[in-house]
């Protein structure tokens, strides 16, 4: 009999463990640290959907992979009113988290070894752990045209970008789903900050119909509350698209028991059918951001992409990643180096908006002219 290779054989490092000497740097400032290297939310659950929460926390029997038909209801709508995105009934499925099912999406669809899987060149690290977990080959590619004759099975796109911030146009999403259909393959575009739009155009779906015209077949979009309602503690999230890849999806999923629960459905519908709670949260962030980006810049930084999401992708002229993260930890304050994204990111860091006002304010006073950074 064979070895039993474990799955964590296949898997790089947990790339923020990587982060723990520059944490205790960061913390040892004496007003203490300043963490803008995780992208998790810090302002309340608004009291509203706590209170759809807590309404259904009497729900002893198992609730439905599928979701409740008026939180399916919901999605639709939300994606039709906020995105121009008009999908089927069953073409909607809700998730326990985005990570979820960005990490399990190549298993799911069924590929394995000999496939393969095209994620952008700056990328959050779990599209690549997401295949490897599947055993099939990631390959690193922002040029679908030089890939040659490798037979692509699965593409994910991210708009807007995690880390850059960087919005594709409808022109460069279009061109993706016109490559995809040629070749029979499927296209994932994680949407997670598609509400998070700081500039002109607007981020737009890979569902609308400018993109793909009036077939969604073989695309699929997954879109979080994480970030919009602060309900990244609730694992929030879901995916539309292809009736009959959700239908695929929902089919595996329940033989896997993969469940939201019922209360945090409730709490999703309420988060869908409520624009002005996210409109609030998002000036919140907006008025974090412009804070943060002048500071920088006024530090000496550039701030390139950044036109949407909860980051600003920032580099230095006197610093490489890793040396820009350990100035910066000098200062009390704590970012991402760009190389936990690819290769790509080497020059840069991602700086998150996701502090509070009070420590965003501390991290604005000590980037100021003096400070030594």
């Amino acid at each position: 009999m064979g070895e039993r290779r474990p799955v964590t054989d296949r898997l790089p490092t947990f790339p923020w463990d990587r982060l723990t000497p520059y944490k205790r740097t960061a913390s040892a400032h004496p007003d203490g640290i300043v963490d803008l290297s995780v992208g998790t939310p810090v302002d309340p659950v608004p009291a509203s959907l706590r209170s759809a929460l807590a309404d259904a926390a009497d729900s002893p029997g198992y609730p439905t992979t599928w979701g409740t038909s008026e939180l399916r209801a919901s999605i639709r709508d939300w994606l039709e009113r906020r995105h121009g995105v008009r999908v089927a009934e069953g073409a909607v499925l809700p998730t326990v988290g985005s990570k979820e099912l960005v990490a399990w999406l190549p298993t799911l669809l069924g590929l394995g070894a000999g496939d393969t899987v095209v994620h952008p060149e700056l990328a959050y690290p779990t599209y690549d752990v997401g295949v490897r977990i599947a055993g099939a080959t990631p390959v690193a590619s922002d040029g679908l045209t030089a890939l040659g004759p490798a037979e692509v099975k699965l593409v994910w796109v991210n708009s807007p970008g995690n880390p850059t911030g960087r919005v594709l146009g409808v022109d460069h999403l279009r061109k993706v789903v016109e490559w995809a259909r040629e070749r029979g393959a499927i296209v994932a575009s994680d949407e997670c900050y598609l509400d998070l739009g700081w500039t002109d155009p607007r981020p737009v779906s890979i569902l609308h119909p400018d993109v793909c015209g009036d077939s969604h077949a073989n695309l699929l979009a997954v879109h979080s509350l994480s970030k919009r309602s602060n309900l990244a503690g609730y694992r929030a999230a879901f995916v539309a698209g292809d009736p009959n890849l959700v239908s695929e999806l929902l089919a595996v999923r329940k033989h896997a028991g993969m469940i939201v629960p019922a209360p945090v459905q409730a709490a999703m519908k309420a988060a869908l059918d409520d624009d002005e709670h996210a409109a609030r949260q998002k000036e919140t962030y907006r008025a974090r951001r412009t804070e943060l980006r002048t500071a920088l810049e006024g530090a000496g930084w550039t701030i390139e992409h950044s036109d949407a999401g909860l980051y600003l992708w920032a580099g230095h002229p006197d610093h490489d990643s890793w040396s820009a993260v350990g100035a910066l930890a000098k200062l009390g304050v704590l970012v991402a180096p760009g190389t936990f994204y690819g290769p790509a990111g080497a020059g840069h860091v991602r700086v998150a908006f996701t502090a509070t006002d009070e420590r965003v304010e501390a991290a604005v006073k000590r980037l100021s002219p003096g400070s030594g950074a």
